[in-house]
């Protein structure tokens, strides 16, 4: 909205905001009216001015059966009946400004304001958090790198889930993606770890429900999402089994389940993807046509769990898949759409936290909300989704697991390390190729530097040897 829009005829533009209420949505309402007179001082003791209620309610009376008249256009104070206290202030100017040039975003803001604290303390009640002690950071830095680990488990918690993933679970490392955030927020990677790499699980300290602490023991070349889960391990021996295979420090961690994707999705009015080919998975049921679909929900969660029908069936392809759905989701609660309906944040908020487990040291409302704002600051285009570089297992004949590529896998870890850009190296590259294909084409090569071979296809005698000798006598060849 014209910041000078409303100011001509000295009209303040929040009052043109009144409750409309066959709705229950502050509409503008602009009228022509001559210029306000100004306000003549009053003396004496100063007054606290009274309000001028919404054109939309009924106004207050001065005296029994005595109806006050509607509002001039003077703007003077009217006198404040005798034997009536206390009566409520009219809008401040802080929220009168908020109001016009916010619209309903600043109506969300002005909600915060005056009831914004209880219903933060309300979202934090939502939060569950879990201590890993020394496994993570003590506290959230807004001006470093930081590093967070995404947990997606596969238990069966929770209405309607009972179907889903393995049912004897406690909720094993399902889908895990480090995500790294560069210091100066102009990009970050988000790094897919799959659940069948085979790593080293180290020896874990652990917090029982009862406050006690638990040491148990590691294990030796097995499947990564056991570190979470079974024998009582924690994000926080996650959290440590991704720094001993990476050698990067992970700093917080976010678990959520499989209510998590439906209620974000839903929240969100779905998320968009993309398919190559029509599915119709048996196992998940999933079932979406060729093209662009919304998905939601259940058929939100089927996506993310379908496996046998992108790719090769392998859990690499449904990486790609997830991949994508992500970034789709990123989008989706970073777009305009979202951010100016409070309908939605609301949903979205309520969702977020209900799904969510985290670390202590980010537990907090105010300090999720510090952790929002930071990821917000980086852009959507410089978000790299990447898988940890892995090759099938040599020990195996029937290949189930992979691991480590030992060629490429540490190259992405001491990126991420030492805070480099995968958006930049991409475009470097891209540049690169450019240059090379630009010269290829503008250029010749030398005769010196071209080899030929030529073999006789069954011509007569002595034919290879008769071309090759008129090749080798041609100007420029």
């Amino acid at each position: 909205m014209d910041a000078g829009r409303g100011r001509s005829e000295n009209i303040d533009p929040a009052d043109q905001w009144v409750l409309n209420p066959n709705t229950g949505e502050y509409e503008l309402r602009l009228r022509t009216s001559a210029p306000q007179s100004p306000q003549s001082p009053v003396p004496g003791p100063r007054r606290r001015p009274v309000p001028r209620p919404d054109a939309a309610t009924a106004r207050p009376t001065s005296a029994p059966g005595r109806q006050v008249p509607p509002p001039r256009r003077r703007r003077a104070e009217p006198e404040e009946p005798p034997g009536r206290r206390g009566r409520r202030p009219g809008k401040s100017k802080a929220k009168k400004a908020l109001l016009w040039t916010g619209g309903t975003m600043a109506f969300v803001l002005l909600a915060a304001a005056t009831g914004g604290y209880l219903y933060l303390k309300h979202l934090e009640g939502n939060v569950d958090t879990i201590d890993v002690g020394d496994a993570g950071a003590s506290s959230f830095k807004k001006d470093e790198a930081f590093n967070i680990l995404i947990i997606g488990t596969d238990k069966r918690t929770g209405a309607g889930n009972e179907g889903y993933g393995d049912k004897g679970s406690t909720g094993h490392a399902d889908t895990t993606i480090l995500l790294h955030v560069a210091k100066d927020r102009s990009n970050a990677t988000a790094l897919s770890i799959p659940r069948d790499l085979i790593v080293d699980i180290p020896e874990c300290e652990t917090t029982l429900e009862d406050g006690s602490e638990e040491t148990i023991s590691g294990l030796q070349g097995v499947r990564f999402n056991r570190s979470l889960g079974e024998s009582g391990r924690d994000p926080g021996c996650t959290m440590r089994t991704v720094k001993k295979f990476t050698g990067i420090e992970v700093h917080h961690f976010m678990m959520a389940d499989f209510n998590a994707v439906k209620t974000l999705t839903t929240a969100v009015d779905g998320v968009d993807i993309c398919l190559e080919h029509a599915v119709n998975d048996d196992d998940s049921k999933l079932n979406l046509p060729e093209g662009e679909s919304t998905v939601e929900g259940e058929e939100a969660l089927a996506f993310l769990r379908t496996r046998k029908s992108f790719g090769n069936s392998g859990d690499l392809d449904r990486i790609k898949a997830q991949q994508q759905f992500l970034g789709s989701l990123m989008r989706k609660m970073s777009s305009s759409d979202t951010l100016t309906s409070p309908t939605k944040l609301v949903k979205l908020a309520e969702a977020a936290t209900e799904a969510l487990t985290v670390d202590k040291a980010i537990g907090k409302v105010g300090t999720l909300k510090d952790l929002a704002l930071e990821l917000k600051k980086v852009p959507t285009k410089n978000i790299t989704f990447t898988t940890v570089p892995v090759k099938d297992n040599p020990a195996e004949v029937v290949k189930a697991t992979v691991v480590l590529e030992e060629t490429t896998a540490p190259q992405v870890f001491d990126m991420i390390k030492n805070d480099v850009s995968f958006t930049e190296v991409k475009a470097q590259k891209k540049k690169e190729k450019a240059a090379v294909a630009a010269r290829l084409k503008g250029t010749k090569a030398d005769a010196s530097e071209v080899r030929v071979r030529i073999l006789n296809g069954g011509a007569a005698s002595g034919s290879a040897q008769e071309q090759l000798v008129y090749l080798q006598t041609q100007e420029g060849v």
